[in-house]
């Protein structure tokens, strides 16, 4: 909801009820909903659904529903119960244009990677991307660096001889992803990855995912299965 944030919420009478429901209730739908909120602890009571939009692309594609299903998994996982408005309606519409994207762009594992990304910044866990996270020194002109995880961002060379864990990457890789960040819909799927810069951050998108996760999430395996993470997506960072 976007001013209360998740909720949980039992729905009684859900498969007898056509006036209240009306087959409203299925995964990739956008509602307007009527939920009488319980305290102590009991669980919400949902008391009518209307349907507001569909996302049917999702449903009908194996790999959109399984980046679809993966998506909304994160933002399960990571988003907070409740937190100010502003913060609870950004996430929010993050949900619907994110949904939105995997229903009308092309798919590639360089999409599923940036969406990825954009799920950390709308939950307020972006990596940095522009500066050194040791000495806080801008990047220059180092075509070759290091990304550390656990502190959340590149390092120069100084600052990587004493770290360990260090993934290796490169400027360009940063600076590409960095930009992914402010396209819009239309622009973002125009973005191409040489293959190298595909490797690199997906493996960097990865690990930052599973150190803020902690455990293999339910729909991970699946999407793994249905897009494959190699290949080359056309064109150069």
């Amino acid at each position: 909801m976007p001013e209360y944030g998740r909720i949980t919420a039992i729905a009684k009478g859900a498969r007898r009820s056509v006036k209240r429901f009306g087959g409203t209730l299925d995964l990739f739908n956008h509602l307007r909903v009527q939920i009488a909120v319980k305290r102590g602890g009991a669980m919400s009571r949902l008391e009518a659904a209307q349907l507001v939009h569909h996302f049917a692309p999702l449903r009908h594609d194996p790999v959109r529903f399984g980046l679809g299903c993966y998506l909304l998994e994160l933002l399960d996982r990571l988003a907070p119960d409740g937190g100010a408005a502003r913060d609870m309606r950004r996430l929010y519409r993050f949900a619907l244009d994110a949904l939105g994207t995997v229903a009308a762009q092309p798919l590639s594992p360089a999409l599923r990677t940036i969406l990825e990304l954009r799920v950390f910044d709308a939950l307020g866990v972006r990596p940095e991307l522009r500066r050194c996270v040791g000495c806080g020194d801008d990047l220059g002109r180092e075509a070759a660096l290091g990304f550390h995880v656990a502190d959340g961002g590149p390092v120069c060379r100084g600052c990587a001889s004493r770290r360990t864990g260090v993934v290796p990457v490169h400027l360009g890789t940063l600076r590409a992803l960095d930009q992914a960040l402010t396209l819009d819909a239309e622009r973002l799927g125009r973005l191409s990855f040489s293959a190298q810069a595909l490797e690199e951050a997906q493996r960097l998108v990865g690990r930052f995912q599973r150190f803020h996760v902690g455990v293999e999430l339910q729909s991970e395996r699946f999407l793994e299965r249905v897009l494959p993470a190699g290949g080359r997506v056309a064109g150069p960072v």
